[in-house]
């Protein structure tokens, strides 16, 4: 290219090679791009899921569960399934049926497995908690642990799971979220942009029990403490029995 230009590094020489170093940085950039794209799509599909899984599956987290799960009673969904780690804490004979929804398609054969194995009938599909596909007033039960810090909507998730529960139906919740303290809300805000990428969009600053009150839950709190030997940015734990005010 230089020597059909010409010997001397006139203006248009120094024009069309500094067009043609732009045009490979550009090329080279949106290799990279598509590459950090591919990596994170495969880090969303096979990685995160399952490090969500076992965070989720901690004896610190277990106990909480075991104060809420076993209150299910009648038709259940759950609401967040993916995984079954709910499923050995239901009490098999207040359940009568068991329906759920989870984003991640590769957990769901675990859930549908373990919920199965229980010997009720079962309903378990991929979805988003935006868009629940059941019909108003299918459960006396929804439970959900540890997903509305995720979801992207909540104030939709909220009406859909209000929508779905039977009258005097109730949602049984088990989440983490902002804290009651000023200097540990501050480091959650700091925290939460670089925390989100990593742990499939879990938010650390959404207050949990205002949250239900405001989409028009009346709440009764069952507990509310931070986890032991758990970060207090990451630790702040509520969980209670909601109704339809």
């Amino acid at each position: 290219m230089r020597r059909a230009l010409g010997a001397g590094p006139g203006p248009v020489t120094n024009f069309v090679l500094a067009g043609l170093s732009l045009s490979d940085s550009l090329t080279s950039g949106k290799a990279a791009e598509e590459r950090a794209m591919g990596l994170k799509r495969w880090y969303d599909a096979h990685v995160m899921p399952r490090l969500i899984t076992r965070a989720c599956g901690q004896p610190g987290i277990e106990d909480r569960r075991r104060a809420i799960v076993p209150l299910a009673r009648g038709r259940v969904f759950e609401l967040g399934c993916g995984g079954g780690l709910n499923q050995a804490l239901y009490d098999h004979d207040r359940v009568t049926a068991f329906s759920g929804i989870d984003p991640h398609g590769k957990l769901l054969a675990r859930a549908r497995q373990r919920a199965e194995a229980r010997g009720w009938p079962v309903d378990i599909r991929q979805g988003a908690g935006e868009d629940i596909p059941f019909p108003d007033g299918s459960f006396d039960t929804v439970v959900c642990t540890y997903t509305l810090c995720s979801v992207d909507d909540p104030a939709r998730v909220m009406a859909e799971m209000r929508r779905v529960l039977a009258p005097g139906g109730r949602l049984l919740f088990l989440e983490h979220g902002r804290a009651p303290d000023a200097g540990v809300a501050l480091w959650q805000e700091r925290l939460e942009p670089l925390w989100k990428p990593l742990a499939g969009g879990c938010n650390l600053t959404r207050p949990v029990g205002a949250t239900l009150r405001g989409a028009g839950f009346a709440v009764e709190p069952l507990g509310q403490a931070y986890l032991d030997k758990a970060p207090r940015v990451l630790g702040w734990m509520e969980w209670g029995v909601a109704r339809k005010a």
